[in-house]
């Protein structure tokens, strides 16, 4: 339970100053970090080879747009796709649904998928139920895009039009790098169906990300804060719901702790009743339209002696709270999602290691999963 961790929301506990800087022998063990740092490299590379795949299906969607977007996805890919919800239809007005697999794969529903759009995302291209529903979505009157990191995955093979996460191998079981890349498709899905996503803003992300990993030593500190941690609430709204998402997943899944994610409106309606003092909840808090309420979340949670982690950049300067991660870079909330999730990856892998685990092998894991 978090008592053992109430003591953490104090600096001067001796056991918190046992080891007061992050072991870099120990980050280099990591398949998880290493892949993390690639991001970079990765985003600018999938954005370069995928631009032109983009293009070509910018050109077919001017003569037939889509009446409905369905998003289908598993695990991280299914965070990424809750991304992709909120950026398709704040930029395209679009209406975006996310796929429930099971009303294919086990109640069988005949869907009318006339004049929609499937998109499906999985990083191996080898989910079971993900690459049924694609198939089910073709026999029904669908269009289909796939998303994935294998060009010869089944994925691949189902779907009309494939964009490619250029991302390479990933090694580490917990996904971090085809996450980025996905999103990044993602922008570029919503370019071709006519948003205002500027290509020339999309190229500055790598930058974007890569200024996010000069926080990698902050941050690997800090995770020696929290290795007693056990439960834990991730906050986010709007463009960076999907990072409360997949932080909490990658805290569930590398350092075992169980942690809920919420929209800041849901976390007002009852699960804001489980926080006492020095618990701990991290709040991803961008400037734009989402900041106001955040601000009132924070505020709610510093009355109630939280601990409270905040993941910003320097376009947001009032933020206060027990502890910030802030990327030094001003950022649009429109290009904050991927620049965000690097430090929270950094975190959880971090964490990991502090907590002596193996943030590449978690405990029952692979890394292809089927179901039905």
């Amino acid at each position: 339970m978090w008592h053992r961790a109430e003591a953490c929301a104090t600096t001067s506990i001796p056991f918190l100053q046992a080891r007061p800087a992050f072991d870099s022998t120990l980050k280099l063990m990591s398949k998880m970090l290493e892949e993390i740092r690639h991001q970079p490299e990765a985003l600018e590379r999938t954005l370069h080879a995928e631009l032109p795949r983009a293009e070509k299906f910018r050109a077919a969607m001017m003569r037939t747009k889509p009446r409905l977007i369905v998003l289908v996805a598993r695990g991280t890919s299914d965070n990424a796709a809750q991304f992709g919800r909120y950026l398709l239809e704040i930029t395209t007005g679009i209406p975006v649904s996310l796929c429930a697999p099971s009303v294919h794969t086990l109640y069988h529903a005949q869907l009318d998928l006339t004049d929609a759009l499937v998109i499906a995302i999985s990083q191996s291209g080898e989910s079971t139920d993900t690459n049924q529903v694609l198939s089910n979505a073709r026999e029904r009157g669908a269009m289909t895009v796939g998303i994935t990191n294998e060009a010869k995955s089944s994925l691949a093979k189902l779907a009309e039009r494939v964009f490619l996460v250029r991302a390479g191998r990933e090694r580490s079981v917990a996904a971090t790098k085809t996450y980025s890349g996905q999103i990044m498709i993602l922008y570029l899905i919503a370019y071709a169906l006519g948003a205002e996503v500027r290509i020339d803003d999309l190229r500055r992300i790598p930058d974007f990300a890569s200024q996010a990993l000069k926080l990698e030593e902050e941050v690997g500190s800090l995770a020696n804060r929290y290795r007693y941690m056990n439960h834990a609430v991730v906050v986010g709204r709007g463009l960076n719901y999907s990072n409360a998402f997949e932080f909490a997943l990658k805290l569930m899944e590398t350092c075992y702790v169980v942690a809920e994610r919420f929209s800041s409106a849901d976390f007002l309606h009852g699960p804001i009743a489980l926080v006492e003092a020095n618990f701990p909840v991290f709040v991803f808090a961008p400037s734009g339209v989402t900041w106001p309420g955040m601000k009132d979340i924070i505020a709610k949670l510093q009355l109630l002696r939280a601990e409270t982690v905040v993941i910003s950049d320097e376009a947001n300067k009032s933020v206060a709270a027990s502890r910030i991660i802030r990327i030094p870079a001003k950022l649009p909330e429109l290009l904050t999602p991927i620049p965000y999730i690097v430090p929270a990856q950094l975190l959880a892998a971090c964490l990991a290691v502090e907590k002596g685990l193996d943030p590449d092998k978690p405990r029952t894991l692979n890394k292809i999963t089927r179901t039905l």
